[in-house]
């Protein structure tokens, strides 16, 4: 049961140590803002391209085994983004990094449902929490090494042989895996080829994924952009420009240490429309206002609004009938992805146009776009699979 802490925390530290280092790697290469958008977009579209092999991987090998060995290779290769020469050379390595964030995204997740039944009760939030927490550490750190001048390669390097240790220590601490577990959820359904020959699995999980979509579209804009609009258009510094992640991920964290409690009492539905109506209403005002206490005011109420979507969103997809829990979780992280493909690169393409903070009005919109979705949560928020 302790392993699922650590290796989320690896995961969670290993990409966003990155993102407050995003303008210091833009200038290094001198990309544009289209070109720094579509290199971020590689991550996530690792994860369109084989994404879904998690579940096969999960099945083979089980979740836990399969979550802690792949981010040992992520920390190990977080290095090279830094040593990057060219575009080309930082596009492959954010693809490569995304290749072992999706697998080890999907494989946590599946391994966290097994901690949860053998709980008996909601404790995904509580698990998503520990991401949360180790992102506010890694946007600190990022923030803190940018604001000191330390150079991008020694901080990653460093980074990457602290999430090396950590995720060795994690494989020791792994459940069995699931097919040695007497009490672990049922395996129902026969692989991801049942995902996509049935309708009944295939209509909620899209809903799910669309909800996964314009939640990501949110996280993202924090992590993506909030360094870079708060130093272009409003003339912050190094520091205070990493703060808008910073304050999402405290926020967030906030949000999902207390979010198992909040939907046991008033239902998951209710409690992601009025979130993601939060973050809509908290980021477009910030957007209008246009200073950067206000931009990272906006980025923490949305941080809070979000916070529950994703692990409600990945519990209810563990929770489809008719297909096993690590392929519905595969599959819908698969198509959530989308949003975080093509949201960096549109935002890049209207900031070279305009600016940032207009490339940013799309994320309110995204906001309302997971308001209208959050009834895909209906039926399957129960208590012992999320």
């Amino acid at each position: 049961m302790p392993a699922a802490p650590s290796w989320r925390s690896s995961r969670s530290t290993a990409y966003n140590s990155l993102v407050p280092r995003f303008p210091a790697l833009r200038d290094g290469l001198e990309l544009s803002n289209t070109e720094l958008g579509t290199a971020i977009a590689a991550f996530p579209g690792a994860a369109l391209l084989v994404g879904v092999l998690a579940g096969p991987l999960i099945t083979r090998w089980g979740s836990g085994r399969v979550a802690a060995g792949v981010s040992l290779v992520g920390a190990a290769m977080l290095p090279l983004v830094a040593l990057a020469p060219s575009w080309w050379a930082l596009v492959g390595a954010l693809f490569l990094l995304g290749v072992t964030d999706a697998w080890t995204d999907a494989a946590m997740n599946a391994h966290g449902l097994v901690v949860q039944e053998r709980y008996g009760r909601s404790i995904i939030n509580g698990l998503h929490a520990t991401w949360s927490l180790a992102a506010v550490g890694a946007g600190l750190l990022g923030a803190g090494a940018a604001g000191l001048g330390i150079p991008v390669t020694v901080h990653l390097a460093v980074v990457g042989v602290v999430l090396v240790v950590t995720s060795a220590v994690a494989w020791r601490a792994l459940l069995p895996p699931e097919h040695a577990v007497p009490d672990a959820p049922s395996s129902s359904g026969s692989g991801l080829r049942s995902v996509v020959t049935s309708w009944r699995v295939v209509a909620p999980l899209l809903a799910v994924a669309g909800l996964m979509v314009c939640s990501g579209a949110v996280e993202d804009s924090s992590a993506s952009w909030g360094a870079v609009y708060l130093r272009d258009d409003l003339g912050a510094g190094a520091f205070v420009a990493g703060l808008p992640f910073v304050a999402f991920q405290v926020t967030m964290t906030v949000g999902r240490l207390a979010g198992d409690r909040v939907v046991d009492r008033y239902g998951a539905v209710r409690v992601a429309r009025v979130g993601a109506s939060l973050a809509a209403v908290a980021l477009a005002a910030a957007l209008l206002l246009a200073h950067p206490a206000a931009a990272i005011a906006g980025w923490a109420l949305a941080g809070l609004g979000v916070a529950t979507l994703f692990p409600l969103a990945f519990a209810a997809a563990g929770a489809v009938p008719g297909v096993r829990a690590g392929d519905g979780i595969a599959v819908v992280g698969f198509l959530a992805r989308l949003g975080f493909l093509a949201t960096p690169p549109i935002i890049g393409a209207i900031a070279d146009a305009s600016s940032v903070g207009t490339g940013l009005l799309l994320v309110p919109v995204a906001a309302v776009g997971a308001a209208a979705l959050a009834g895909a949560l209906r039926s399957r928020s129960a208590p012992s699979r999320g």
